[in-house]
């Protein structure tokens, strides 16, 4: 029998990356010569990478982004925010405790992220924690991505795991909805960056802190 997988998603759920973010995105934007804009300006888009966030910087300043404008931008974007890494961000509280926890009893642990896989391998490196996950996928690995099932199904399948053993963590809509789509539970984290109330978003269990991140707690979602 496969071993049991445990798929975290990134930006909001493994790391607060907010921070590194919203410096990078009012870098990118400061060359249009736009004011800069706060984390509350942006909060339901962090997470929905980088293209989401900077069309939604120019429209919140009254300039719609033309499409000939974008690649710069974006690359103006990566090369900053690659250039930060790993920034101010860090790992949330206990969650790095809970993968261990979760190592040491027999589960694999993923990634499934909306960021480019590039930009997310980079910032998990940089943080140190590589070696921990049985695979690291993007927004950009396969054809589709979250709450798209197929791209938490790659995840399951590069991590050598079962979907049918295998739970999501995440903050937002998206890792929710993937997890429904895909048929496998769900825990939402509340520190997150989403813009509505977890409860609202029908997780199959929420978690206050990663200390509640158990192996009795899995295995019951499980079963």
């Amino acid at each position: 029998m496969a071993a049991p997988l445990a798929v975290f998603d990134l930006d909001g759920t493994l790391i607060d990356t907010a921070p590194d973010l919203i410096d990078s995105l009012n870098h990118t934007i400061d060359a249009a010569g736009l004011e800069p804009v706060t984390f509350d300006d942006l909060t339901h888009l962090v997470g929905h990478g980088a293209r989401a966030m900077i069309e939604r910087a120019f429209a919140l300043r009254g300039h719609p982004l033309n499409e000939a404008d974008f690649p710069p931008m974006l690359d103006r974007f990566i090369t900053h925010y690659l250039a930060g890494m790993p920034g101010k961000g860090a790992p949330y509280p206990g969650v790095l405790e809970a993968i261990e926890r979760l190592s040491a009893a027999g589960w694999k642990v993923a990634v499934c992220t909306n960021k480019m896989e590039g930009l997310a391998r980079r910032l998990i490196e940089t943080n140190g924690l590589t070696d921990r996950f049985a695979a690291i996928t993007g927004g950009d690995t396969f054809t589709v991505r979250k709450p798209d099932a197929a791209h938490l199904f790659g995840t399951v399948e590069r991590a050598g795991a079962d979907s049918r053993r295998t739970i999501m963590i995440g903050d937002s809509l998206n890792d929710i909805l993937v997890a429904r789509n895909a048929g496998v539970p769900s825990i939402a984290v509340p520190f997150g960056y989403s813009d509505r109330p977890l409860a609202d978003l029908a997780p199959t269990h929420i978690i206050a802190h990663y200390d509640e991140l158990t192996v009795d707690l899995l295995e019951r979602l499980l079963a």
